[in-house]
């Protein structure tokens, strides 16, 4: 599974990117108006940060609209996937955009009829908002299983499920255990992943009978050289 973490702050990208276990960002217009910069700065900003896909997100809503504004943002950085809203709108500019040579990230995907739409309008990743499912009484987890479902049983599909709205870890490994292959992280969920309070309570322990020994691994390395 590879992780893409959902912010535009670049203070933030810039320290998970330093762990190598970053492979994509995804952005929206929330997230780049928290910044108070310019978006077109942002963005270019993000793409030089990480080489993996940057999700940037339209705002028009019409066909020609997103269209024009897909150009545009795609010609921010190679890296750019244009982020469009699953709607008849969307989709048809998705397969303009698609056609086009444009890859798409279709976003406030709730079904798996949504999901598989997405699919044959040609999008590169569809987005469904599991965290949005929980919230309103629905199994955010359990319609993503049936769009994994749908996307396993027709490999003509060429789309990637990009599961969105992690609220928590748990989201993350219900996600990985049925095979979807991308799942965008806040980048709280993702530092929470790696932690556990026994991982901190061994090593404290490790380190307390090491400093018992008195011994340095940088000076006895030095003085065997």
């Amino acid at each position: 599974m590879e992780f893409f973490v959902d912010t535009a702050d670049t203070s933030e990208i810039r320290e998970l990117a330093a762990t190598g276990l970053l492979d994509g960002v995804t952005t929206n217009p929330s997230h780049v108006a928290k910044t108070g910069r310019d978006m077109f700065e942002v963005i270019h900003e993000i793409c030089e940060l990480v080489a993996g896909p940057v999700s940037a997100e339209v705002a028009a809503t019409d066909h020609d609209g997103i269209v024009a504004e897909g150009r545009v943002l795609a010609g921010i950085a190679d890296n750019v996937v244009v982020k469009a809203p699953l709607t008849t709108e969307g989709l048809k500019a998705t397969r303009t955009l698609t056609d086009e040579g444009i890859p798409v990230n279709v976003t406030l995907c709730f079904s798996a009829a949504q999901a598989l739409l997405a699919a044959k309008a040609g999008a590169r990743y569809v987005s469904p908002f599991i965290g949005r499912l929980d919230d309103i009484g629905h199994d955010g987890v359990q319609v993503l299983a049936e769009i994994q479902r749908i996307f396993d049983a027709q490999p003509e599909l060429e789309t990637e499920v990009l599961v969105a709205s992690v609220r928590h870890t748990t989201h993350v490994t219900e996600a990985a255990k049925m095979g979807a292959p991308v799942a965008t992280l806040p980048p709280k969920v993702l530092w929470q992943m790696f932690q556990h309070p026994l991982t901190d309570k061994g090593l404290a322990a490790f380190l307390a009978d090491w400093e018992k020994t008195g011994q340095s691994i940088i000076r006895s390395g030095q003085a065997g050289a």
